[in-house]
């Protein structure tokens, strides 16, 4: 004689309003992540001269990226570390990215923030961390003078005779780039 119990099973299978549902924000964050890894992976294969990044540390949402001057602009030769802290909309929003090298340019301040468009009002989800380190490499040989951020740089880029004292402050940041490198690799004096 076969006894079925009802009550059995009913209970073994929880009801629908206590079964466990992914949230729609961590789905989202699962995409975010998923497209960060997808650009992180397309930045190593592309080779494109001149930049690089990767994450810092365990989070996929913090990366250290790094930017050379261009051949032939008044940067070349120097290299340029920052920071891209990507918001949990990514790719609906930008991220926010700065310079960690001390960077005297028209665009850049001396905190390291960057006036750059397509950072700001002219963001695309389009856009990729690919496309913004290319800008802003860019950036640095054809600066927008006409919105800066740091006045005395986008005052020398225009003036002509300005030209020199530009050249000064880069050759500057040079010296200063070779003390440091001195210093850190515990040179003595």
């Amino acid at each position: 004689m076969e006894v079925q119990n009802d009550d059995y099973q009913e209970q073994s299978s929880p009801p629908q309003s206590k079964q466990v549902k992914a949230s729609p924000m961590s789905t989202h964050t699962n995409s975010v992540t998923q497209r960060l890894q997808k650009e992180l992976m397309a930045l190593m294969t592309n080779g494109d001269a001149g930049i690089s990044a990767f994450p810092e540390g365990d989070s996929i949402f913090k990366w250290i990226g790094t930017i050379e001057g261009g051949k032939g602009t008044l940067y070349e030769g120097l290299s340029y570390k920052l920071s891209l802290r990507f918001p949990p909309d990514y790719p609906f929003k930008p991220p926010q990215v700065m310079f960690e090298t001390m960077c005297y340019h028209p665009n850049v301040d001396h905190y390291g923030n960057i006036c750059l468009d397509i950072l700001q009002d002219k963001w695309s989800s389009a856009y990729d961390s690919r496309t913004i380190l290319l800008s802003i490499q860019s950036l640095l040989g054809e600066p927008n003078t006409e919105s800066p951020l740091n006045n005395s740089a986008a005052a020398l880029w225009k003036n002509q005779e300005g030209d020199k004292l530009l050249s000064f402050h880069i050759a500057l940041q040079r010296v200063i780039k070779m003390v440091h490198k001195h210093y850190m690799a515990g040179g003595s004096s």
